[in-house]
Parts: structure tokens; sequence; C-alpha cells
């Protein structure tokens, strides 16, 4: 862990130190080489489940896939936001590379912390380098707003977790992972049992979010620089589905009943999010609405407790988490270049940008379950999971798969296909650090058909 860790923090004195004309090469290298030595968590040896180099610290088959991706996407964010945030002063283009590092150091310790307190800290810190960059560096006057919504929408949602944990810790004697799958069951029976049940799984399903709570989400996403919903959409959407993992293994009696309405809102959801998507007209819009919808699918999955449906939801998570990053930076690419992010006005780019249309027609059937991606994969575990939970869920899930096919087809006709308009005049070429952004998104989802055991989780 730490391997990996203090090459993180070294990053903060290179930053601060590197020359101007070499900041970004530095920080882009140096945050590349950090990602390609995480790829050493995937290698599993421990027969026991953990591998940890401390006790605070350790990896498990179920955190070191989301390990991986959070180091995987810092390499990607500086690559992406080279272009918008150079005209900046010097001063201003450290601080925005140090935000997104540090980032990635609270994510890290978060994925791999074995105390479930060190997890909640974590898990709040990350609030605080995401709100800055979305209140700083945002694109339109809305972005205060945006902040205000995920600042308090997620503060709300946590603050039960802090007295839920107390409550724990006061009744186990213990918030270790370690421990606790040891501890002895406790007697949930009461109103005020319901309540604790509530308050551990509120946080992480706003931050999921769940349907109903999910209104932080699009205005968030929208307003963020490139970097912002990269990280949004791939990592800390993920914190949620994580901390729910950890957390369901203690909640068990109550689950079974407390855990319908839940399932239900997460699966009426897919359907809705789909709808909303199939009338968008901002393009990021859009992209972030599927997210929505996607994280219902994982969230359904979870609460149902089977081995297969936490492996569709891992496989799920971080097949979305690369996949709506690579849309994000397409999306960012056609902003950059058209100045807007409205559907309608730039359209057609394929007869400029052929290749470009590739990378956005393979993102668009990764992004509707083509298969054998890894998305079909866990989409299917968790449909499969949940038909045999209830029959019924059957017309829930596979309306929202038709939907979620017919807005991504949406998606590519309207950005990519039909008359070029006469307005678009004049357009930069795509860069080789673009195709390469998206090159480096695209291959691990394709490696991950070879090899998908990766990310079975505890599954295999």
């Amino acid at each position: 862990m730490l391997k990996i860790l203090i090459p993180t923090i070294m990053m903060f004195p290179m930053i601060w130190l590197a020359s101007p004309k070499w900041l970004w090469t530095t920080a882009a290298a140096q945050s590349l080489l950090i990602a390609f030595m995480s790829l050493m968590w995937l290698k599993w040896t421990s027969e026991a489940g953990w591998a940890s180099s401390n006790t605070y610290l350790a990896t498990d088959p179920l955190s070191a896939p989301l390990l991986v991706l959070s180091c995987w996407l810092l390499p990607l964010m500086i690559l992406a936001s080279q272009n918008h945030i150079n005209p900046e002063p010097i001063n201003r283009q450290r601080s925005y590379i140090m935000l997104l590092t540090s980032l990635q150091a609270f994510l890290i310790m978060a994925f791999g912390a074995t105390e479930i307190i060190l997890f909640y800290v974590m898990f709040e810190t990350t609030l605080i380098p995401t709100l800055i960059i979305i209140t700083r560096w945002g694109n339109q006057a809305e972005r205060l707003n945006a902040g205000t919504y995920f600042l308090f929408y997620t503060l709300a949602g946590s603050l039960p977790l802090l007295v839920a944990l107390l409550l724990l810790q006061q009744s186990t004697g213990t918030l270790s992972m370690l421990m606790l799958q040891y501890s002895q069951p406790m007697q949930l029976n009461s109103w005020g049992h319901m309540v604790w049940w509530a308050g551990c799984l509120i946080a992480f399903l706003v931050k999921m979010p769940l349907y109903g709570v999910h209104l932080w989400l699009p205005k968030a996403h929208v307003e963020a620089p490139v970097a912002g919903s990269m990280v949004l959409a791939a990592v800390l959407l993920k914190l949620g589905g994580y901390g729910m993992m950890r957390m369901m293994v203690i909640l068990d009696p109550l689950s079974k009943e407390l855990a319908y309405p839940f399932i239900i809102l997460a699966l009426w959801g897919v359907v809705m999010t789909g709808s909303i998507c199939l009338r968008q007209t901002d393009l990021k819009s859009l992209i972030a609405y599927s997210s929505v919808g996607h994280m219902g699918l994982v969230a359904g999955g979870i609460l149902i407790q089977t081995p297969w449906g936490f492996t569709g939801a891992i496989i799920l998570m971080v097949a979305h988490g690369l996949v709506s990053s690579a849309l994000f930076c397409l999306a960012n690419t056609a902003y950059e270049r058209t100045h807007s992010r409205t559907m309608i006005l730039a359209r057609g780019l394929q007869m400029i940008f052929p290749l470009a249309a590739v990378w956005w027609f393979i993102a668009n059937l990764a992004n509707l379950a083509l298969p054998p991606l890894p998305n079909l994969m866990g989409e299917i575990m968790i449909i499969t999971t949940l038909f045999g939970w209830s029959p019924w869920t059957i017309l829930l899930t596979g309306l929202g798969t038709l939907i979620t096919a017919s807005y991504s087809l949406y998606m590519f006709l309207m950005s990519q296909r039909g008359p070029t308009p006469n307005h678009i005049v004049g357009l930069q070429p795509f860069h080789t650090r673009e195709h390469l952004l998206v090159t480096l998104h695209l291959a691990p989802i394709i490696l991950l058909v070879a090899k998908p055991e990766l990310v079975w989780g505890w599954c295999y």
C-alpha cells in the first residue's frame, strides 16, 4: 500500500518545484508510473483474503480493482485538463494538479482502510478537493449552486452515518473490518435498530446516488470541469457502492425486510433516469443521468446480498467508471472545439473527425452493455440475481436495458451523424493527446474481456 501512497504524496513537492515548461509532462509521467505500479494489487497471492502492509491499510479482492481504478484515473485527468488549464497563471495550474493528486491520496486511503472510521473520514475528505474543483474551475455561473447542492446532499446523508458508527463501536467494541465479521451478530429488533440500519446506508445511497437523492449529481457533473466530471463519475460514485458492500455484512438480519423500498426505488430510478436521458439536449447532462441509472442497478445488486449480486455490482462499477469517464472526455473534446454542449448545435462531427467518431461508437456500445464487454457481464449478473429474488423485477430491469440502448444510440446519432451545420467551420483537429486519453480509457475495458476475474471481487 505504501509503495503507491508514498509516491503519490511525493507528487506534491514535484508539482510545486517542477519548471513551468515541464509541469504537465512530469505530472502525467509520474502519475502514469504510479498507475502502472498499482497494477500489482491485482495479482492475488494471499490465502486469507486480505493483504496488508500495516493494521490500518490493506487490500482485498473487493477494494483492489477500485484502488487500481483510482490510480489509473489521475494521469487521465491530467491529460484531459491540459488544454483548458494551460492558459491560466502557473500557480493556478499547480494548484489544480495538486487538488487532483490529493484526491487520489484520499481515495487510496478510503478504499484501503480497514478501520471503518478511517474510511468515513476519507469518504468525507474527498468532498473538499472535489468542491474546490467544481466551484473554482467550473464553466458556468451556476457552478456555486452546483457546489452547494453537492456539499449539502453529501453532508446531510453522512452525519447519521457518523452517529451509527459510534453506536456500532459502543455495541461491538471495534470498528475494524477484519474483526467485525467475527463479532457476535447483534440482536436487531426494535424501531431504534431500524433507524440505525437506515443511518448506516443512507450516506452511501446519497453518494451513489439513489434515485430520489440524485439531484446533486447532474448539476455537479454539468458545471464541473472535465477532470471533475471524470473523477465524480469514475471513482466518487463508487465510494458509495464500496461502503454499502462493507456495511451490509454487519446489518444482516434487518436487511431482509428493510431493503425492499430501496431496491424498488433503485430499479424505478433505472427506468426514470433512462427516460430523462431520452429527452436531454445537453450532452454532459445526458451522460450524468445515465450514471444514475447504472448506479441504480449496482444498488439493487448490493442490497440483495447474494454472491452474484455483489460480483455483478463490482464488475459494473469498474466498467462504468471507465466508460462514463471516457464519454465525459469525448464530450469535453467536442465542447472545446464547438463551445457548445447542446447536441443539435454540434452534430455531424463524424465527417470532420472520423477517428473520434470511432471512439464515440465504442464508448456508446460499452455504455449500452454490448457483449462481450464487462458492462454486460455486470448487468446480466445483477438482472439474474434480481430475477431470482422476484420475477417481477424483470419488467423494470428489461425496460431499463431497452431505454439504455435507446438513449445511447440517440446520443451517438445526434452528436456524430447527420448533416454538419454551416456554423461549424475551422475546428482544430484532434490531438494525439486526446486519442491517447480515450485509448487509455477503452483499452482496459476491452482487455478485461480476456481476464474478467480481476474484477470479480471475492467470488472467484
